[in-house]
């Protein structure tokens, strides 16, 4: 658990000067789109989930546009585990039959998309909650999963989607009228299936449909290490493949790191990897001028 920052004893005039730093970036970012995946701690900590609240609506109010797009693994893990289903990852994917693919719609789309809406509105925004259905948004197909090792070899991840195209029409259409989207992510198929997406996927996807300004990826760890545990504070595409390939990179921090740099050579202007267990991280990352997490280079 996080302790709460006393700020009771800061002066006034150090406040008002705190805020008078940040304005270089609020002009700077005013009327910009911000994509932020919002998983790990930051989801399950009280204190945390409340800091990231009051961050997203503070971004909205000072004219910036965020939006949200949440993961859920740990929540779908135990709800999994209370219908007696052990859930099988396979190079970082989860694998999604039609049983479990009813239980990540019933988490995602219901629990936990409600709860950040609830969150955010209570710290004063106007969050609602969308999935890909929502204005034919994320349109998918059965994700093909190649073997990392053995190229002629495919896993069946059953409903595991790959994005065909994303349509923000009604993205933008909340960000103009003052909401803040809030993005479950499920897409849907020709058949009008369902298809479990990685979060990550879809929040560099959208932040390149959307022309996003920065996308910002919550995690539980201070950004990308090397081996000997130290913060990476940038990372060229040449330097993630030799990460991968030696085994720095791997599981669940692969479709990350490849959404990422995927985004960043699609436009998007800076792609940050935070870390989510520090208290009001989004706002140190957009309105301070330290480095913070790691930064992909698109080159």
């Amino acid at each position: 658990m996080t302790e709460p920052t006393d700020i009771t004893s800061i002066a006034p005039r150090d406040k008002a000067e705190i805020l008078a730093q940040a304005l270089p970036y609020i002009r700077k970012y005013h009327g910009k789109t911000m994509v932020i995946k919002y998983g790990g701690n930051a989801m399950t900590d009280p204190a945390l989930q409340q800091d990231f609240a009051e961050d997203v609506v503070l971004l909205k109010l000072v004219g910036i546009n965020p939006v949200v797009v949440h993961g859920g693994g740990p929540q779908i893990e135990t709800l999994l585990k209370r219908l007696g289903k052990q859930g099988q990852f396979i190079q970082g994917m989860r694998v999604t039959d039609p049983e479990t693919m009813e239980v990540v719609e019933w988490v995602l789309a219901g629990e936990v998309q409600q709860d950040i809406v609830g969150l955010i509105n209570q710290a004063g925004g106007k969050a609602v909650g969308l999935t890909g259905r929502d204005g034919a948004m994320i349109r998918a197909r059965k994700l093909r999963m190649t073997d990392q090792k053995d190229p002629n070899l495919e896993h069946d991840v059953g409903q595991v989607g790959d994005i065909v195209s994303i349509d923000p029409a009604v993205v933008k259409a909340l960000q103009d009228d003052q909401f803040i989207p809030v993005v479950s992510p499920i897409g849907f198929g020709e058949q009008n299936e369902s298809y479990n997406i990685n979060a990550d996927v879809v929040a560099a996807k959208l932040a390149t449909v959307l022309q996003a300004e920065k996308l910002l990826m919550l995690t539980n760890i201070r950004g990308v290490l090397d081996k000997d545990m130290q913060l990476l504070t940038e990372l060229t595409p040449r330097q993630i493949d030799d990460l991968v390939v030696d085994g720095t990179i791997s599981g669940g921090m692969i479709p990350k790191i490849a959404g990422a740099l995927d985004a960043a050579k699609s436009g998007v202007n800076a792609v940050h990897i935070i870390d989510g267990r520090v208290p009001h991280a989004l706002l140190l990352e957009v309105l301070g001028n330290e480095p913070f997490g790691t930064m992909i280079r698109s080159h």
